[in-house]
């Protein structure tokens, strides 16, 4: 699939201990904090848990 960029743009306070764990996972500490990872399937399911507090590109 290639490579995806990872940016934080919403906190992780007050989310559920799965949500935070998952942010850590991708290698996400702070708001605006980015992470560049391959688009293999276990990512992009990490992705998708928490879409709502990341923005995805397309490298």
């Amino acid at each position: 699939m290639g490579k995806v960029k990872v940016t934080q743009i919403k906190s992780g306070i007050d989310r559920s201990r799965r949500q935070k764990d998952t942010l850590k996972a991708l290698g996400l500490r702070k708001i605006n904090g980015s992470a560049v990872h391959e688009g293999t399937p276990q990512i992009m399911g990490m992705i998708n848990k928490v879409n709502h507090l990341i923005k995805v590109e397309q490298l």
